[in-house]
């Protein structure tokens, strides 16, 4: 007999709760005299502060977009006359950046906020049945799983980003940092 299968809801907000969590404490590790840091070595890196403002719309954004196909100002499959050939985004000098990181925290708190509210309107049914694709590839999955990825793979993976970029700057983190322990 095979197990029910767990619900989408549940599993996505569980997801959601505790990479915010993660993400939001690593972030208040900063100041925001540390916004223009990035990497010594190296080629296009994004500066601390234009990475925290990607954070501000990695999950719960991208997840709107998916849900109600309202990407706004843009989506996030960047293009335009600046982009990178092999990538089609823009080089990391032509990202925008936060004002502050008091101000990158209220908007990845509303994104958080976002994200939640975009699973409970998405809704059990629509989560496990409907197959949508990304602006930035064709390939149809369940919105489940597009919502899913916007948390474990994309915001997961910028939240990583952080933590090496706070251990490079000599910051005392820790792998409960990275996981929100």
């Amino acid at each position: 007999m095979s197990k029910p299968a767990l619900p989408w809801t549940d599993v996505i907000t569980r997801h959601t709760d505790s990479t915010y969590k993660a993400t939001l404490g690593l972030v208040k590790l900063l100041n925001d005299k540390e916004l223009a840091w990035k990497p010594a070595t190296g080629t296009n890196w994004m500066t601390v502060g234009q990475l925290l403002e990607h954070l501000t719309n990695a999950g719960g954004h991208c997840m709107k977009g998916f849900v109600t196909g309202d990407w706004g100002h843009g989506g996030a499959d960047g293009g335009g006359e600046d982009s990178s050939t092999e990538t089609g985004l823009p080089p990391a000098e032509k990202l925008p950046t936060v004002k502050s990181v008091a101000d990158a925290v209220k908007r990845i708190e509303a994104d958080h906020r976002t994200a939640l509210e975009m699973v409970a309107k998405a809704g059990e049914s629509d989560l496990a049945t409907k197959k949508v694709a990304a602006p930035w590839d064709p390939t149809e999955l369940l919105l489940g799983e597009q919502c899913l990825m916007m948390i474990d793979a994309h915001l997961a993976t910028h939240k990583a980003q952080l933590f090496y970029y706070l251990k490079l700057m000599g910051k005392p983190v820790h792998t409960g940092h990275l996981y929100g322990m």
